[in-house]
């Protein structure tokens, strides 16, 4: 009995460990896109001419955006699948489809930090805003950074709203959270290109964050969708 009991024991040790370094993985991906959008140097609706004479003014807070979006990238794919099985579990087809769509437009966020890496390299090189400005403008028409633009956008978008009603529907998350997750990434795209405005904007994407652990504490507390 104890030579069967301990390996089984092991194991299912094993398995919260890996459950809890998951939960504290799903939230950090949206947090950290939330600090990226507080402390962006430049609009998104900004020419890149001017883009690039921000990011020249402001090397360090672009550094810093470069490397909150690899820890984004690193964190929202596996995070929101995992969310997103929670979400299929209780509501197969729009759990599906919100998890589709939510994780291509994640995936597609390296193609988007494309033109930053751009501004900051070629401001270091000594190029000038406006010679950086017209660099970008042509990264911008490769066909690779446009489709990831607008699947970024059209997924993760979409995707999110999608999937906070999912996760609602499934009982997997209070109706709060779910409406709030629902609600942020449209926010965002309110704050970041409607009416800019970076404070909002990263309130919105901490929304996200709040949805994300929320389906987080589900996770680790082994609630089963209805």
């Amino acid at each position: 009995m104890t030579t069967t009991t301990a390996p089984a024991r092991q194991g299912a040790n094993h398995m919260r460990a890996g459950t809890i370094g998951l939960a504290l993985l799903i939230p950090v991906g949206p947090l950290a896109v939330a600090v990226l959008r507080g402390i962006l140097p430049y609009r998104t609706t900004d020419s890149m001419t001017a883009m690039a004479g921000k990011v020249a003014a402001h090397q360090g807070a672009e550094q810093a955006v470069l490397w909150l979006s690899m820890a984004a990238a690193f964190a929202l794919v596996p995070g929101t699948i995992a969310i997103g099985a929670l979400a299929v579990r209780g509501a197969r087809r729009l759990g599906t489809a919100a998890t589709i769509l939510a994780v291509a437009g994640f995936s597609a966020l390296p193609g988007i930090v494309a033109p930053d890496q751009a501004a900051l390299a070629g401001t270091e090189a000594g190029l000038s805003p406006a010679a950086v400005g017209h660099l970008l403008d042509q990264v911008n028409e490769q066909p690779t950074i446009a489709l990831a633009g607008v699947v970024f956008v059209l997924g993760h978008v979409l995707g999110v709203l999608l999937l906070g009603i999912a996760l609602w529907r499934a009982g997997a998350i209070p109706a709060w959270a779910g409406l709030v997750l629902a609600v942020s990434q449209p926010l965002h795209a309110v704050f970041a290109v409607g009416v800019p405005n970076h404070a909002l904007d990263a309130c919105a994407w901490g929304l996200t964050a709040l949805g994300y652990a929320v389906a987080a504490r589900a996770l680790l507390l082994g609630r089963t969708p209805r």
